[in-house]
């Protein structure tokens, strides 16, 4: 009897059991924690013992790493790509200096004292806790992180709003440049002044 348990611990289903058990752990640790801590490696773990399951000669130990590896990517593609989560209450930490220009879209309406948004690059969570520099931005709206706050908290300023005083100074640029060119044209030909003043 003793010898028949020993070989049934070590029969073609022991290592699929052992993946389905590590990951339904892992998956049940995530329910008590949830935060994408555990979630990826459970998915992975589980589909993996779930093939070598139901189909007992796919049960060798390489092909069920291969379908780890295949869970594991489909799972963590899914959590990035569908924001399962949503980033709720998750403080994102990075370099503070490559959040400077980055654009995003506003989650939760920002203000000047807090809101969401969900930067373009920003990492495994992309959502930050945001405030505006004057007024508030609604959700949806595009922004630009003009201040990276150390990371935690972003000042954003909407995107139209940069245009708008980008498109101001472009056009009193162009107005001083032209003004500057009426004036060298003067002092190189003082004619054109009568010519332009009589046409």
């Amino acid at each position: 009897m003793e010898l028949l348990f020993q070989l049934d611990l070590f029969g073609p289903e022991t290592l699929p059991l052992l993946l389905l058990a590590i990951g339904l752990a892992l998956s049940v640790a995530e329910a008590i924690a949830p935060g994408a801590n555990f979630i990826v490696v459970g998915i992975a773990l589980l589909g993996a013992g779930a093939v070598g399951l139901a189909f007992a000669p796919l049960a060798s130990p390489f092909l069920l790493g291969v379908f780890a590896l295949f869970f594991g990517a489909i799972a963590f593609y899914g959590y990035h790509e569908f924001d399962i989560y949503g980033g709720k209450g998750q403080r994102q930490t990075r370099d503070s200096g490559s959040l400077t220009g980055t654009t995003g879209r506003v989650t939760e309406t920002v203000t000047e004292t807090g809101g969401e948004v969900k930067l373009s690059a920003g990492g495994f969570n992309p959502h930050y806790s945001a405030r505006s520099m004057d007024g508030s931005i609604p959700e949806g709206t595009e922004v630009m992180v003009v201040d990276p706050g150390g990371g935690n908290v972003v000042t954003v300023e909407s995107l139209s709003a940069i245009e708008d005083d980008i498109d101001r100074e472009l056009a009193a640029d162009r107005t001083h440049t032209a003004d500057v060119d009426v004036e060298t044209d003067r002092a190189r030909d003082p004619d054109v002044e009568t010519e332009t003043e009589n046409g």
